[in-house]
């Protein structure tokens, strides 16, 4: 067993959500904040057999692609009598993967209706 670990940004979160699903891998998505641009990331949790993970890692490369954003040097206002104030591109996107092994998965099932707690 293993889980897969994915730190991608939010844009692409919904794009690998459906690539999973639609290959019938179970994922989680965590909510979270980018500590170098301050951007909103999702973190995704994929639980999978070792035989699953290249296919997994080949969905996450193609849902996350990298590109490039242009953005205002906050900075630059700041300095702006000693260089001319700039726009920058910053390359955002791709993935941060971590696969890590497991050594137990549980998956607790939903009791269906409160008659059968009663039972």
């Amino acid at each position: 067993m293993k889980l897969v670990v994915a730190i991608i940004q939010d844009y692409d979160s919904d794009r690998l959500l459906l690539s999973l699903t639609s290959s019938r891998l179970s994922a989680t998505k965590i909510s979270s904040l980018g500590g170098f641009l301050r951007t909103r990331n999702s973190t995704i949790l994929i639980g999978l057999d070792d035989d699953q993970v290249p296919a997994c890692l080949t969905l996450i490369e193609h849902a996350c692609r990298s590109r490039v954003e242009v953005q205002l040097d906050p900075v630059a206002t700041d300095y702006a009598d000693w260089y001319a104030a700039g726009i920058d591109e910053v390359a955002i996107g791709g993935a941060v993967v971590f696969v890590l092994r497991i050594s137990d998965f549980v998956k607790i099932p939903v009791q269906r209706s409160m008659s059968s707690l009663v039972q």
